[in-house]
């Protein structure tokens, strides 16, 4: 469940900026990025919102998305061309009014690169549902199809969280 009572207010920018993390920013994270670019955009939203999407660990980093995740997004059809992994920044936390994880092994690690979580940044996606657990990685389940239903899920949650249609 939530933490808050309140969504954070927007920054600034007077944009809802949302990074999204996981272990390796080869499958769930750059899935999530590109699932809300493209329901912000489908709702006519896309200018109330910068996503983007990093990585906990340095493995993966600059590698492109996953080939079956890329596979199950342009099943869907949405592109990710162009993206490749990059890796969680402490200077991140200025610059997100969310950051997003996957499980709670995401947390740690996110919680340790970030130096902590003074303003409730940080959150679970499928907090923002009536079912709250970790959305197994499918580098290991090959379940793409489960991931993207968890993040389907998800993302409407926090968009209904936000407040912003």
């Amino acid at each position: 469940m939530i933490r808050k009572n309140e969504p954070l207010t927007p920054s600034p920018r007077d944009q809802v900026r949302v990074l999204f993390c996981c272990w390796g920013n080869i499958c769930r994270s750059p899935m999530c990025e590109f699932m809300l670019k493209d329901l912000v955009r489908k709702r006519g939203i896309a200018d109330r919102f910068y996503i983007e999407s990093a990585a906990t660990s340095t493995e993966e980093i600059g590698n492109g998305v996953y080939p079956p995740a890329k596979a199950r997004l342009a099943r869907a059809g949405i592109s990710c061309a162009g993206k490749t992994a990059r890796q969680l920044r402490k200077d991140d936390y200025d610059k997100f009014d969310y950051i997003i994880g996957m499980e709670p092994l995401n947390m740690r690690y996110m919680l340790s690169i970030l130096g902590g979580d003074p303003d409730g940044k940080l959150f679970n996606l499928l907090d923002f549902t009536d079912t709250p657990r970790a959305i197994a990685d499918p580098w290991y389940t090959g379940d793409f199809d489960k991931t993207f239903d968890d993040i389907t899920v998800g993302l409407e949650g926090f968009l209904k969280y936000v407040s912003i249609e």
